[in-house]
């Protein structure tokens, strides 16, 4: 079998994730390889963790990325805090709530699950009753910027009700982190876990966690093992602990790790506040231009993700057409509804690199061509210019 190097073409990534990749990250990644026990390399992680914990708005000693991604994080947070027996109420407004609870059934624990419409922020007063209804209940874990539907629900309040009952929270930021405010020490979150292939504008396979002092000494006091050995944070942390003497635990993705580093050291230069107004003009720009194309948001305004836009199709178009030709003749890749809502909505990302005023005018121009071309009744350029005001 003849084959031949893999060319990919150059895609403007506006979907779900991951999200476009700034060059400087890129390069940083192509740089040579060099041993994982490296006292160089070791001294690299030193900053990653330091800049994690600056993304993360924490001061917690184990903040690190796991060899892995989102999912990992997600399954290192449960596997490492739960055992047999255990009891975890799981708030679920999308698929991620739901995979929460594939974890947790996973290690044993019995899941009590408070459930909202997919679309909707998680309702508040459901995760109190619960809370009461359940006072032996070990943890409380919820999606903070559900993916599948571009809902932010309140971190804050719903981690404010977790302390209230001496509960433990455990936080989905995968779509959070970077795209907007995650401040983990205020909020009192115990542990969280995020991806570096969205706001990070990171290469996919890596998952920033942290665990608060509280969280540590969960883990340290199990009375059962953890049952994954490659995620047991026990193990880990003897490869990302002390920096004077590190135990071999397993070959890290060095070259990716050089990716987040520069990836987060873009993030610092930025600062972590300009960082998250941008996503929220860019959201503003977007929004703007899909209005005027009378294409309606999903999402309750309050509640809306700016970093990952969820929006009706329009009556009449080919919403999967509409896609294929996105990605086919403009290079230009935008993301499907998921569970109920497959072939309702669009997942329109701004994540990230690839949140910036080029990408708004790109995706806004090229979706009115796209629906121009359905037979869709649209005033040609009005979408760009609705934008462009926000801008100006």
């Amino acid at each position: 079998m003849s084959t031949h190097a893999f060319s990919p073409p150059q895609r403007t990534l506006m979907g779900p994730g991951p999200s476009d990749i700034h060059h400087r990250v890129l390069l940083a990644m192509a740089k040579p390889t060099i041993g994982h026990l490296d006292p160089l390399f070791i001294g690299m992680m030193e900053e990653i963790k330091s800049l994690l914990q600056m993304a993360f708005q924490t001061q917690n000693v184990l903040t690190l990325p796991i060899s892995g991604p989102g999912s990992s994080g997600m399954e290192a947070c449960f596997v490492n805090l739960l055992e047999p027996g255990d009891k975890v109420i799981i708030c679920q407004n999308g698929v991620f709530g739901g995979r929460m609870k594939e974890n947790a059934l996973r290690c044993g624990a019995e899941t009590i699950m408070v459930e909202d419409e997919w679309g909707k922020a998680i309702d508040l007063n459901k995760v109190e009753a619960s809370l009461k209804q359940h006072p032996d209940a070990k943890a409380l874990a919820f999606v903070h910027a559900e993916t599948s539907t571009g809902v932010q629900s309140d971190a804050r309040a719903i981690a404010g009700l977790a302390q209230k009952q001496g509960v433990m929270s455990i936080m989905d930021a995968v779509t959070s982190l970077a795209g907007t405010p995650v401040e983990i020490d205020e909020w009192g979150i115990d542990a969280v876990y995020s991806g570096t292939q969205k706001c990070l504008s990171c290469v996919p396979g890596l998952s920033p966690v942290s665990f608060n002092e509280c969280a540590q000494s969960v883990i340290s006091g199990r009375k059962t093992p953890v049952q994954s050995w490659f995620l047991d944070m026990n193990l880990v942390m003897g490869y990302w602990g002390s920096q004077s003497k590190r135990s071999y635990h397993h070959t890290a993705p060095v070259n990716s790790l050089y990716a987040l580093h520069e990836s987060l050291r873009m993030l610092e230069e930025e600062g972590l506040e300009n960082a998250w107004s941008r996503h929220e003009q860019n959201h503003q720009a977007l929004r703007a231009g899909l209005e005027v194309m009378g294409i309606q948001f999903v999402v309750d305004s309050t509640d809306r993700l700016p970093q990952l836009n969820a929006v009706a199709i329009p009556e009449g178009v080919d919403e999967a057409q509409v896609r294929s030709t996105l990605l086919n003749d403009y290079d230009l890749e935008i993301g499907a509804g998921l569970g109920p809502m497959a072939g309702k909505i669009w997942r329109i990302g701004l994540m990230g690199y690839a949140s910036r005023k080029r990408n708004v005018l790109f995706c806004l121009n090229s979706l009115e061509s796209v629906l121009l071309g359905q037979g869709l009744s649209l005033d040609a350029g009005v979408a760009v210019k609705a934008a462009l005001a926000v801008y100006q």
